[in-house]
Formats: structure tokens, C-alpha cells, sequence
């Protein structure tokens, strides 16, 4: 059996000291993995099925886990999860393959599709059912229906294969 510790970017953990002794202390125990949770904004008040209060404080998951891949050696990073429709798929994979070479290949990309309308409204999106992945892909050329480029490069590339695992 494995454990992972979630919320290493948000709460108690948003603030850097926090969130470095953590994860220092989880690696050092043997957890296998460091999980970031994602709301971009949260409902003030809070009505359900908001998971936390408008007040709780929470570290983009990309720069929490650049941060914790700096300050541990062995322990996976995972997102768990990003919320999909809110990203640029562009930005996201170029960010996500950071933090991938970074770590060393210590990433897990998690994601979700996000169900809290209020968060949707203020990034100003719709929600959508499902988005599109770029990450791991022969980006010279991608087209989809939230994303379409030709004749550009993103690097770095995740340094392992990327396996999405269905729920």
C-alpha cells in the first residue's frame, strides 16, 4: 500500500515555511506522493458544494510543486487535481513539463472538469464537459477544439510518457 498526503497548496501549507517542513517530514516518513488541490476562486459566502471556506488560502499547483520538488528528493508531486476547462491547455503543459523536469519525473498530472459554477463565472468561461490534452504531445502542430497552433516548439517535454488512466 502507498499514501499520499493531499493539500500540500492550500491552508496551512500556502505558507512556504509550512509547506517545506511538510513535505520534508511526509518524504522523510515514506509517504509516496504530495497532492496539490485546485480552486482558482471559491463562493463568498461559501454555499455548497463549495469544499472550503472563501478564506482559505490556496498556491497555484504548479508553483507549490516547483516549490516542493526543490525541497525533497524522492517524493512524487501530484495534482490532484487541476481543474482542466480553466487553463490555457498551452500555458498548462508548458508549466506542468516545469515542474516534471524539475522534479526529476516526479509528476502526476491529475485532473477534473471543476463543478463549482461561481469559480467558472469569474474566469469568465463556461463550463465544458471535457478539455484537450497537450501534454506529452508532438506540439509543432495541435488542433482541437479549445486549442489550435502550427510551426511552434514547447520545451521542456515531461521526461516519461504520459498515462492517462481512466476513472
Amino acid at each position: 500500500m502507498k499514501f499520499g498526503l493531499f493539500g500540500i497548496n492550500f491552508g496551512p501549507c500556502a505558507n512556504p515555511s509550512t509547506a517545506a517542513t511538510i513535505a520534508r517530514a511526509a518524504e522523510a516518513a515514506g509517504f509516496e506522493s504530495l497532492w496539490t488541490g485546485e480552486h482558482i476562486v471559491l463562493p463568498d459566502p461559501q454555499v455548497p458544494p463549495s469544499p472550503v471556506p472563501a478564506n482559505t488560502p490556496f498556491i497555484d499547483s504548479a508553483v507549490a510543486l516547483g516549490f516542493v520538488a526543490a525541497v525533497t528528493k524522492t517524493v512524487r508531486l501530484g495534482t490532484g487535481i487541476i481543474i482542466l476547462p480553466q487553463r490555457n491547455p498551452v500555458v498548462l503543459a508548458k508549466e506542468l513539463a516545469s515542474v516534471d523536469v524539475l522534479s526529476n519525473g516526479r509528476l502526476t498530472f491529475g485532473i477534473g472538469i471543476g463543478y463549482l459554477k461561481p469559480e467558472f463565472d469569474a474566469a469568465m468561461l463556461r463550463a465544458v464537459g471535457r478539455g484537450d490534452f497537450i501534454l506529452g504531445e508532438d506540439t509543432r502542430e495541435f488542433e482541437k477544439e479549445f486549442a489550435a497552433f502550427n510551426e511552434v516548439l514547447e520545451l521542456p517535454k515531461v521526461r516519461a510518457p504520459v498515462e492517462f488512466i481512466p476513472s
